[in-house]
């Protein structure tokens, strides 16, 4: 990602966070939940930002690190869009949705949130395994699947920690023992449901993220083409 691109995506996120904080969380709205969530999401984009194959090992293992701890609060943010339940648009004598724009401001800052911090955390676990693969000299299409893959089915576990058990990624530095603790209690069948719903909905997210830029490329390239026949 270029610097100029880098700055668009913190700029957006800067003032997305700022607009939240002034009109939901500083009144104590229904969802100020929003200004950590997506703080939260963010945090792994930041910090896909300056990974990049160049880094020395262990400063490119730490940043990798916190990036794996974090990451899974970019596509927790998908599941605040349950909250768009609260919002009640139906009329009770029609049965219609009634055009409402404070009811459509509510439901445009969840969506918002939630497809700006999970396409861009997808961003970021595409370059974190790229960066990954080709710093160790593994990079082929087959290790980058296994390797998402396997980091989507984490993030799903993140997932489930944090709805659920209600943990945050900073509560590892905080109390890392009751962490641990609630970790290995909190296995079993309706849990790894759950983790599947997760990871199939984040791996449609990525492969057709991941069509649409090949496509994209393809498109440029037969383009490109195009033009010098022209010239020609």
């Amino acid at each position: 990602m270029s610097t100029t691109n880098k700055w668009i995506v913190r700029l957006s996120f800067y003032i997305f966070l700022l607009y939240i904080y002034i009109t939901v969380a500083s009144h104590n709205r229904i969802y100020s939940f929003l200004l950590l969530n997506t703080f939260l999401g963010y945090i792994p984009i930041e910090i896909a930002m300056h990974i990049n194959s160049q880094k020395k090992t262990p400063v490119l293992v730490v940043l990798t690190v916190l990036w794996f701890l974090f990451y899974p609060n970019a596509p927790y943010v998908i599941t605040d869009l349950f909250h768009l339940a609260m919002l009640n648009p139906y009329n009770s004598s029609t049965g219609l949705m009634e055009f409402n724009l404070h009811l459509w401001l509510k439901f445009t800052n969840l969506v918002t949130s939630a497809l700006g911090c999970s396409l861009m955390g997808f961003w970021s676990l595409e370059h974190v395994a790229d960066t990954i693969l080709i710093k160790f000299k593994l990079w082929s299409k087959t290790n980058k699947i296994f390797l998402v893959s396997t980091l989507i089915i984490f993030s799903s576990v993140g997932i489930y920690i944090g709805r659920f058990l209600r943990l945050h990624t900073a509560y590892l530095f905080i109390d890392p023992k009751e962490v641990v603790s609630e970790l290995i209690q909190m296995w079993n069948p309706r849990m790894l449901v759950f983790i599947g719903f997760m990871t199939i909905i984040q791996l449609i997210f990525y492969f057709s993220f991941d069509i649409t830029r090949s496509s994209l490329s393809n498109n440029q390239e037969l383009l490109a083409q195009n033009n010098k026949q022209k010239e020609q």
